[in-house]
């Protein structure tokens, strides 16, 4: 059986069909979206390693080596497409040093629950991204590679939460109930 996302992928491939598109220049707008996600996404790196150092829980590390490689990956696809277009990189944070757990006083070092939830939150602020990237492309081939990266992160998003629901760190806020309606 396929991969969902290989799947998905090849419909948006056939879907924009880029063999008959004029290659025009990017605008600014999708040149300034690409420099920014990059940006964030490198940063987001530094978060995980930040998490990796923090955490001995062996599914928060196993998450965060997941997220550590779509990150990564999403890097190394962007930059090669940024620099094939002449568009300067953004200068980064450099790889945080691996140190031990135990090595961390409490009060400076993070719980799992708000590594977890501030993966969550980083992924929000990226799939976001992602969306306003793509609907800023005119081009399909920038477009397309929007569309891939927000598709991960919703393949990766339903494992996080399903790993936050399983611990009791999701962040749920109160229940609305319509005036009037039966009480459960």
């Amino acid at each position: 059986m396929p991969n969902p996302l290989e799947a998905i992928f090849n419909m948006l491939r056939i879907t924009f069909d880029n063999t008959n598109e004029p290659k025009s220049p990017l605008h600014v707008v999708e040149v300034g979206d690409m420099w920014t996600y990059l940006a964030l996404v490198e940063e987001f790196i530094r978060y995980e390693e930040i998490g990796l150092n923090t955490t001995s829980d062996d599914e928060v590390k196993e998450m965060l080596t997941d997220v550590v490689k779509i990150c990564e990956s999403q890097v190394k696809r962007l930059s090669t497409f940024m620099r094939k277009e002449g568009i300067p990189l953004p200068d980064v944070t450099s790889a945080k040093p691996h140190s031990a757990p135990n090595e961390i006083p409490l009060g400076v070092k993070l719980t799992d629950d708000e590594i977890t939830n501030g993966v969550a939150f980083k992924l929000v602020t990226c799939s976001t991204a992602c969306a306003k990237g793509q609907a800023d492309s005119v081009r399909n081939d920038a477009g397309n590679m929007w569309t891939e990266f927000f598709l991960e992160w919703t393949m990766f998003g339903a494992t996080l939460k399903t790993l936050m629901r399983k611990r009791g760190w999701l962040k749920v806020p109160p229940y609305y109930y319509a005036p009037g309606a039966p009480k459960m």
